[in-house]
């Protein structure tokens, strides 16, 4: 083999023996034989295309190792386009949608301009559509589809992106949410205060850091009242009413019937609510349910539901201001609001043996 041919499959296979590593300039740079701001010019869309030799090796070697450029933070700073850009996981979730709402209006007090990108909730989506939005410029990104253990957020820390991420966190990266923990554990209480001790809960997605503090919550207040639920009572889930429908089928087939139902987000609740209905039990009679979120449906059912109101607006304000005026060394750089517990229709003490 070739001395030449050896050192770009050394370069290549130190690209690659980590999977989880994305190329960097400077492999782009080794690669081709050329420096780094030769790369950056060659790669930078805003510059005419060169045909010379040079450029065509970096053109090669960035698409042999995949590298794709990014807008980093310095070259942020030499030109912003005053846009940012929003990830969601689909627009189809009330939640989601209200949340990029949000983000919109705190953005345009603050005179700039929100763009939406939608990830289906899966990390190689949510790459795809942050380098999508970075290569268009934006002056920074605001993420609700932060995941647990996720090493896309630690590679934006590292190139200097500026970002926030919204609603969830992976408790590095500057974040705006709610205090999930104080939420579920106050819609629990409120079972418990009601008489109830067969508390199940639907638990939402492990991967999210909201979902998580919503389960954790709900195990705190059961356990301040002695009460260790069935493990068959703590279901995970999707955010969603089909997931809702399903968990519902699991618990109401059991061996044992909860009388209550914590549901860690509205849609689930409404589909919990739907098949306990479908099956002709009383609502809250037989079971009481609980959601989490207050979605405009929420008091608009033939049944209102019980649930805990999440401030939209003054977390995405939080989560703009904390992009576009990032804390300082030693300044907090998680800002958590609480919700509030909104009871409804749908909760009731549990019926006596003589009811």
């Amino acid at each position: 083999m070739r001395k030449g041919t050896r050192a770009m499959t050394d370069i290549r296979g130190d690209a690659a023996a980590d999977p989880r590593r994305r190329p960097t300039i400077h492999d782009v740079a080794r690669l081709a034989g050329v420096s780094t701001s030769t790369v950056s010019r060659v790669l930078d869309p805003r510059v005419p295309p060169s045909r010379s030799p040079a450029a065509a090796r970096v053109r090669s070697a960035a698409d042999s190792l995949g590298y794709t450029p990014h807008s980093i933070a310095a070259s942020l700073r030499r030109q912003g386009t005053e846009t940012i850009g929003v990830l969601v996981p689909r627009l189809t979730d009330t939640v989601m949608a209200i949340t990029y709402e949000e983000v919109a209006r705190a953005c345009q007090a603050r005179g700039y301009f929100a763009m939406v990108a939608t990830t289906g909730d899966r990390p190689e989506s949510e790459r795809a559509a942050a380098d999508s939005l970075l290569r268009r410029r934006v002056d920074g990104l605001v993420l609700s589809t932060a995941r647990t253990g996720d090493p896309f957020l630690a590679e934006l820390r590292e190139r200097g992106t500026p970002h926030t991420l919204v609603l969830r966190t992976d408790g590095h990266s500057p974040s705006s949410l709610g205090d999930d923990e104080l939420g579920g554990y106050l819609a629990a209480r409120h079972l418990l205060d009601l008489g109830h001790r067969d508390v199940a809960c639907v638990a939402g997605p492990a991967h999210t850091s909201s979902a998580a503090g919503r389960r954790a919550g709900y195990l705190r207040a059961l356990a301040e009242r002695g009460i260790t639920p069935r493990p068959e009572w703590v279901i995970g889930s999707e955010f969603s009413m089909e997931a809702g429908e399903e968990a519902a089928r699991a618990l109401l087939d059991g061996d044992a019937r909860p009388t209550a139902v914590f549901a860690v987000n509205d849609n689930t609740a409404v589909g919990v609510m739907s098949t306990a209905l479908r099956r002709g039990l009383d609502v809250p009679g037989d079971l009481s349910i609980v959601g989490y979120n207050d979605i405009p449906l929420a008091d608009r059912l033939p049944l209102p539901l019980t649930t805990m109101r999440v401030p939209f607006r003054d977390i995405a304000a939080d989560a703009v201001d904390l992009l576009l005026s990032p804390p300082g060394e030693g300044e907090e750089s998680v800002r958590v609001r609480p919700p509030t517990l909104i009871p409804r229709a749908s909760t009731a003490p549990p019926r006596g043996p003589a009811d």
